[in-house]
C-alpha cells in the first residue's frame, strides 16, 4: 500500500468494483469526460469493467484508492501507458462524487507521482485533461506537474469538442520538492 496525508492507494478488490462501475463508469457524463474511448453499456460484473480485477500488466497499475482515517472507498487511481524503455507512464485518477471537493485529488496525485518516480523508477510522469477539468488542472499544478501544451478541440465529449491540456513533471523536479 502506499500512503498520502489523507489517502491510501492499495490493490484494487472485487469488493471495489460494483461500487467503482456503479459511480464511476454508469455516470456517462463523467466517464465520457475522463476517457478518449466513448461510452458503451457493460454490466455490472463483466470482466469488460474497467474496473474489473485481472492480472498485473508491465503497462499499467490500477489502484482503488481509500481514505486513510475511515477506510471508506474513495476512487480509482491509475498509472497508464508505462514505456520501460524511456520510462515514463500517464496518470488518471477518478473520484467518486461524495468524496469530490474534498481537496483529496492533490494527495492522490503525489502519491501516483511517488509510486511512478520511486518505486518504479521513471523519468516523467504526464497527465492529459479536458481544459475545462479544473479540479485535474489545479491538483496536478500543486504536484508540480507544469503545462506543456493545449490540442484544440481534440477530445469528443456527449456531442461538444473540446480542448486537452498536456502536463508533465519530470522526476528530478519532484524530487526537488
Amino acid at each position: 500500500m502506499l500512503q498520502g496525508t489523507h489517502l491510501t492507494l492499495r490493490a484494487r478488490q472485487e469488493a471495489d468494483v460494483p461500487v467503482l462501475h456503479a459511480e464511476l463508469y454508469e455516470d456517462v457524463l463523467t466517464r465520457s469526460r475522463g476517457d478518449t474511448r466513448p461510452w458503451r453499456p457493460i454490466p455490472p460484473g463483466s470482466p469488460h469493467s474497467p474496473y474489473a480485477v485481472g492480472e498485473p500488466t508491465d503497462d499499467a497499475a490500477p489502484f482503488s484508492v481509500v481514505e486513510t482515517a475511515s477506510g471508506e472507498l474513495v476512487g480509482a487511481a491509475l498509472l497508464w501507458g508505462i514505456d520501460s524503455h524511456n520510462r515514463s507512464g500517464h496518470l488518471g485518477l477518478s473520484l467518486r462524487p461524495g468524496f469530490r471537493g474534498r481537496g483529496y485529488g492533490a494527495d492522490l496525485v503525489r502519491v501516483l507521482c511517488r509510486y511512478g518516480f520511486a518505486v518504479r523508477g521513471l523519468h516523467r510522469l504526464q497527465v492529459e485533461t479536458l481544459a475545462d477539468n479544473e479540479p485535474m488542472l489545479r491538483a496536478a499544478a500543486q504536484a508540480g506537474f507544469t503545462v506543456e501544451g493545449r490540442a484544440r478541440s481534440a477530445a469528443w465529449v456527449c456531442g461538444e469538442w473540446l480542448d486537452v491540456v498536456m502536463l508533465g513533471l519530470l522526476a528530478e523536479e519532484w524530487r526537488r520538492q
